[in-house]
């Protein structure tokens, strides 16, 4: 599995979603169900009410007895991305990457992998400009229109507003939604967005983005640190300050993993440093469990 630096430096979304990805499918099958379908499974004895062009006449004549023809059809379902394009995701980590780029790349390929699976899939990336949406779809031209909208994306100002999120919450179409975020929020304007959409949509696996750096807090020195979204500047000794800023940090992400599970939420943790493949297998995992 490349590193997330690595698949970055193509300078080629669609491809890095590509080389992410394909690992994956070796060995992957689609999730079925029993149904009419093409692929020959296994007999059953008839029941009244079963479809009769499904009968096995030959294997009736030959046993006097009447068996169905059950066979394995693909399932699919409608993925929704969603990525938090907010100011705070352009944080930087120590391999030069931001959560951004990071995010742009897991999404990119996520929308590879589902499509892959037969599903369809839309995008909404969620900034203060105005919300960016792109309507499910399952054709070819759709992956081109995700990695366009993902390439052209920045991170800026704060979580949009309420208001500008409401045509999210307006389509009742079920699906899995998963988000891209670092939580970064003024109130619980991301978890309460979240919430509304399992309660209308469905499934949420979310994926809570974190730089290394800021996990092992490697500064050295006297720094000077800013809210990349409010520009409030606080000065400070990292050496001094470490063990209490690690402390709360992991109360906080304990807190942050138990609420988002206590909401019904599929929460994991991503450390921005690592290869995509976490993410991934979760992805996988949450679309294989899911039924609709």
């Amino acid at each position: 599995m490349l590193s997330p630096e690595l698949l970055h430096a193509l300078h080629n979304l669609p491809l890095a979603a590509k080389q992410a990805a394909e690992g994956f499918l070796a060995g992957q099958h689609l999730s079925r169900r029993r149904g009419p379908g093409m692929e020959f499974s296994q007999y059953r004895p008839y029941q009244p009410g079963d479809d009769l062009r499904r009968l096995d006449w030959r294997l009736a004549a030959r046993s006097d007895r009447y068996y169905i023809r059950e066979s394995e059809v693909d399932t699919s379902l409608t993925v929704h991305l969603l990525l938090d394009a907010s100011a705070s995701m352009n944080h930087r980590d120590d391999n030069g990457l931001t959560k951004l780029e990071y995010g742009r790349l897991l999404l990119a390929a996520l929308a590879y992998l589902a499509q892959q699976q037969g599903d369809a899939v839309s995008l909404s990336i969620l900034h203060p400009q105005g919300l960016v949406h792109l309507p499910a779809r399952a054709d070819s031209r759709q992956l081109p229109r995700l990695y366009q909208a993902l390439q052209n994306t920045a991170g800026t100002g704060r979580f949009p507003e309420a208001g500008q999120l409401a045509p999210l919450l307006a389509r009742r179409q079920r699906a899995l939604t998963v988000c891209v975020s670092d939580l970064y929020e003024e109130e619980s304007e991301i978890s309460t967005l979240l919430t509304r959409l399992r309660a209308v949509a469905g499934e949420v696996l979310l994926l809570h983005l974190m730089a290394d750096n800021e996990l092992r807090f490697s500064y050295r020195g006297s720094l000077t640190f800013e809210d990349l979204e409010s520009g409030q500047t606080v000065q400070l000794n990292a050496e001094q300050e470490r063990a209490s800023y690690q402390q709360q940090l992991q109360e906080w992400l304990r807190t942050t993993a138990q609420a988002a599970r206590r909401q019904g939420f599929d929460y994991h943790q991503l450390n921005i440093l690592e290869p995509l493949d976490g993410a991934l297998r979760e992805f996988l995992r949450r679309r294989q469990a899911t039924s609709f």
